[in-house]
């Protein structure tokens, strides 16, 4: 089976999570209701990659809810559930922002939403790895 269009995807994702750990090494900080945005928009990228390659279930749309996107992938497959609070992390953030609620954040956390999506990244690849989805490192 062909798993390029995945591939291609946790390379470009993986290539702006470094460039967005890269910034917060060198400023100490970012944006955070953009970073927040993006890593909400790359960790959907992955999610839909994923149901995409296996190919079993309707695609959602990248404009979709983040958690909508998430239901759709832990549909028929509850093992998902792994990472469903880090979503919900992100999600919090996004509400926390919206609502101007910034005291009900953690601290950093622009920081602390970089490293959720690194974590769902590195989840998502071990998984795509184990289904031979993705090569070994």
């Amino acid at each position: 089976m062909d798993h390029t269009a995945l591939i291609q995807t946790f390379e470009q994702v993986d290539g702006q999570i470094v460039d967005l750990e890269r910034i917060l090494n060198e400023r100490g900080s970012l944006p955070l209701p953009e970073t927040v945005e993006h890593a909400m928009a790359l960790t959907k990228q992955l999610i839909i990659a994923y149901i995409a390659d296996v190919g079993e279930k309707t695609l959602p749309d990248q404009a979709d809810d983040l958690l909508d996107v998430f239901k759709a992938l832990v549909k028929s497959d509850p093992s998902w559930n792994t990472i469903r609070d880090n979503c919900r992390e992100l999600v919090y953030y996004h509400n926390c922002i919206a609502m101007e609620r910034l005291d009900a954040l953690p601290q950093n956390p622009e920081k602390m939403a970089v490293r959720t999506l690194r974590h769902l990244y590195l989840f998502m690849k071990t998984r795509c790895m184990r289904e031979d989805r993705l090569e070994m490192a």
